[in-house]
């Protein structure tokens, strides 16, 4: 068994060059345009516009009062960028909005109570952005719904709680499965628990991310790294466990992680992923119906911006099984949230139904959970063309649940 010991991250490899983050390789540069902005915003939410530029992240007002506000970030920058609202540790991220292309705008929507926030934008999606205090006023009027949809809300947001601690726990047990594999050198066992262990985490992707740093220390890939930063994580093994031939790592030969190295880095899996279970085990851990349709429409934006290019596993290839597995958690929050959106708005929950349907039903013809799925590089560009139209067609409708739910009284 690999014990989980003090987290240390392995050392990036400096001879692999960054690929593209974007979509224009594959000529599917509009799709995250079409996915990117919430329609509609909530009755009586303070509206703040955000400049996101290479050098600034300016923030309309640096104070707005407590309830629902609307965060319309518009990158005049050259990189795509992210905005992240902060909590006042600087670390916890209350809600977040990314892959904001160049020229783009795109909306968040939080519901916070009064206290001290800070916002932070990351032109590049790398390092720690440029971050500002931001002062949340006390209005005297409640925060989030009142009544009867308040109760329906606290039963969506105890019912996906207790869905994140059932993914996590089934997370836990494979990675341990998975490192001790990795750790003795059972490279064909390793490689086929994978992407199956990994399907948890790609569900819940977004609560890990609004624990600051275990998103990037168990999920960065390479490409995600700036100078100097250190690698760790699945990614970090998926590269040992596939390595790259010369030409695809920067044209230099790849070097095999030592036993030792192997043994450190499957450490580093159990420790981080234990960190994550505690986190979510706490009972104070909660996750507001804001975060979870704001989480819904987080993963459908890494299916277009990273598993539907082929940068997420580029080396394993295994990018459908993340695919289905962030289709998966995007339902799920739509499914607890159903009751109240559809009382808000019956035609747009009809529609994320029909859309959700298509896009399961074409996935599906790409392999399954049990039989495995196409590999990525497998896939035609025709086939890839159809999958990315249909994630577009459910991210524009989910991009306006937050405001529907956040606005039902």
């Amino acid at each position: 068994m690999v014990p989980a010991r003090p987290a240390l991250a392995r050392p990036a490899d400096p001879r692999t060059s960054r690929p593209g983050r974007g979509l224009a390789a594959l000529g599917l540069a509009g799709l995250l345009g079409a996915t990117g902005c919430v329609a509609n915003e909530p009755d009586g939410a303070a509206a703040l516009s955000v400049d996101s530029s290479a050098t600034a992240c300016t923030v309309s007002s640096p104070e707005a009062p407590s309830g629902t506000i609307t965060f319309s970030v518009t990158n005049t920058g050259s990189e795509v960028t992210e905005f992240y609202l902060l909590a006042d540790d600087r670390l916890r991220v209350v809600s977040e909005v990314e892959n904001i292309g160049p020229g783009l705008t795109r909306d968040l929507v939080v519901q916070v109570p009064a206290g001290t926030y800070w916002t932070a934008c990351k032109p590049g999606m790398v390092g720690e952005g440029i971050q500002s205090e931001f002062t949340v006023t006390d209005s005297g009027e409640a925060v989030g719904a009142t009544g009867a949809v308040a109760e329906q809300l606290a039963e969506a947001e105890a019912s996906y709680v207790a869905y994140v601690k059932d993914q996590v726990s089934s997370l836990v047990a494979g990675t341990q499965a998975f490192a001790d594999a990795y750790a003795s050198g059972d490279d064909d066992t390793a490689r086929s628990l994978y992407a199956a262990t990994r399907v948890h985490w790609e569900r819940v992707e977004p609560v890990a991310e609004s624990f600051g740093d275990l998103d990037p220390l168990l999920d960065a890939r390479e490409a995600d790294l700036a100078d100097g930063e250190e690698w760790s994580g699945w990614h970090y093994v998926e590269k040992d466990l596939w390595p790259p031939a010369a030409e695809a790592n920067g044209g230099v030969e790849y070097h095999a992680l030592t036993s030792d190295e192997r043994t450190a880095a499957a450490a580093d899996l159990v420790a981080y992923t234990d960190r994550l279970s505690e986190a979510v085990t706490d009972e104070s851990f909660t996750f507001a119906a804001f975060q979870i349709s704001n989480g819904a429409k987080e993963l459908l934006d890494e299916v277009a911006t990273g598993k539907i290019t082929g940068e997420e596993e580029i080396w394993s290839h295994t990018d459908l099984w993340d695919v289905a597995a962030n289709v998966d958690g995007a339902s799920v929050a739509l499914g607890v949230l159903r009751e109240v959106a559809t009382a808000r708005d019956p035609e747009l929950v009809a529609e994320l139904d029909a859309r959700f349907e298509a896009l399961g039903a074409l996935l599906a013809q790409h392999g399954s959970y049990e039989e495995g799925f196409t590999p990525y590089d497998e896939l035609s560009t025709a086939e890839v063309t159809d999958l990315a139209a249909a994630v577009d067609a459910v991210g524009e409708p989910l991009s306006r649940l937050t405001a529907t739910i956040t606005s039902a009284a």
